[in-house]
């Protein structure tokens, strides 16, 4: 069984941390044939790659090609650390996909924060709407939503049982929506 460092490109990376997904296709590397079952260290692309999950080739389908006309690789996510990535000092990471020695695999997949226990989260999302019926503010919120997206819309969440701790969250990350806080700056 080998092992391969799969980059995520930074505009999918962006979308690939907003939802919850099982597994990620991306576009391979010219003359590279991962195997279902192979180990992958996936790394985000940006301005500080860093290793974001592990996971195993799915499947890689010959005649499926991408934009690149290259075979896709579909990988299927067996450990995600989004909100701790490990930087990538000292990984060449020259090509989409790359074949990676077993033990600088397994240096980056030890410091891969472990799987948490998990725990019940409230998650909420509130928009006033004037509507003229509550299904018409439905439709209506539906709309929004689908409009505007993670990038617009605070989403509040908090432990269950523990709402005083309540964090905003936009595109992914934590928020600042106090106006006062602002004015200091």
């Amino acid at each position: 069984m080998a092992q391969w460092v799969v980059t995520i490109p930074a505009e999918r990376w962006a979308t690939e941390r907003l939802f919850h997904h099982d597994t990620l296709t991306v576009a391979g590397s010219a003359g590279v044939r991962p195997a279902a079952g192979d180990d992958v260290l996936l790394v985000a692309d940006g301005a500080k790659p860093a290793v974001v999950a592990l996971g195993v080739v799915a499947g890689q389908d010959a005649g499926q090609r991408g934009a690149h006309g290259v075979p896709e690789v579909e990988v299927a996510y067996t450990r995600r650390s989004f909100d701790d990535p490990v930087p990538v000092a000292g990984l060449d990471l020259g090509a989409t996909v790359a074949e990676l020695d077993a033990v600088v695999f397994r240096r980056f997949a030890d410091r891969l924060v472990r799987d948490q226990d998990k725990q019940t989260w409230l998650v909420s999302l509130d928009l006033p709407i004037e509507a003229t019926s509550p299904a018409d503010a439905v439709r209506q919120f539906w709309s929004y939503v689908l409009e505007l997206g993670p990038a617009e819309l605070p989403t509040f969440v908090s432990p269950s049982g523990d709402e005083l701790a309540m964090q905003a969250f936009v595109l992914g990350e934590e928020a600042n929506l106090d106006p006062e806080e602002d004015e200091d700056d």
